[in-house]
């Protein structure tokens, strides 16, 4: 049978049944957790934790944890809470200071800006790297009213997840991406065997958006051998 809580217990509440020198050995596993869970939620990638930076997305979760077991459990000491509490704050408080300080800290943390469209061309290697993928990419782009590739200048992953997007000023031919090619694949093309290909008609590779060379059959960009019609931008939403 489970033993009486006894209320107002001072000690119990404020050190439990362990010896004081096991402060040090909560200051101990405070600190390696907090950098172990910072280590896989980096691995994760910005994209799980849009709108918060890894260190305030770390604080929020660590803090829930520790405040909340304070609250609803009598067999959780009041200063190993507080002690734990205190530290995630002294840390993440440093990590700030030090990324207030340093460009070069600021990018190790919060990691940096990744180039995922340039020039109507999808990067699907770099949106890979940061665990997004192509479907993601086209989904923020048309959030954005994008209706084909030829319409982006450039676009990045930012830091936090999010997707800067920049209209070209003179929209050419790219990859449509409306409507959605989950519900209306692009029609794919069949390259003839000789080297004019598809004659006078403009292709964009579908895996990546290159626009086609005349004579080419595999993607310069990717090496892809898949091609749709390149569309045009509507100068009506351009």
């Amino acid at each position: 049978m489970d033993q009486t809580v006894i209320p107002f217990d001072w000690t119990r509440m404020l050190l439990g049944d362990q010896s004081p020198v096991f402060l040090f050995e909560i200051l101990f596993r405070t600190i390696i957790i907090y950098i172990y869970t910072f280590g896989l939620i980096r691995w994760i990638g910005g994209r799980s934790i849009s709108q918060l930076s890894l260190v305030e997305f770390l604080l929020v979760i660590a803090l829930g944890s520790a405040v909340g077991d304070s609250l609803f459990y009598p067999d959780v000491p009041l200063l190993h809470a507080m002690l734990v509490i205190t530290v995630i704050v002294v840390i993440n408080k440093g990590l700030d200071l030090l990324m207030l300080r340093s460009d070069t800290a600021q990018q190790a943390i919060d990691g940096i800006p990744s180039w995922i469209v340039r020039g109507g061309t999808l990067n699907t290697e770099l949106s890979s790297d940061r665990g997004m993928g192509k479907a993601e990419v086209l989904a923020l782009l048309r959030l954005e009213g994008i209706r084909n590739l030829g319409e982006v200048e450039a676009a990045f992953l930012e830091a936090n997840g999010d997707l800067s997007v920049f209209r070209a000023k003179t929209p050419g031919a790219g990859m449509p991406i409306v409507p959605p090619h989950e519900i209306c694949p692009p029609a794919r093309i069949s390259l003839p065997s000789e080297d004019e290909g598809a004659g006078s008609l403009s292709l964009c590779c579908m895996e990546c958006g290159s626009l086609r060379a005349r004579t080419e059959r595999r993607c310069h960009n990717c090496g892809g051998e898949d091609w749709t019609p390149a569309m045009m931008a509507d100068p009506a939403t351009a």
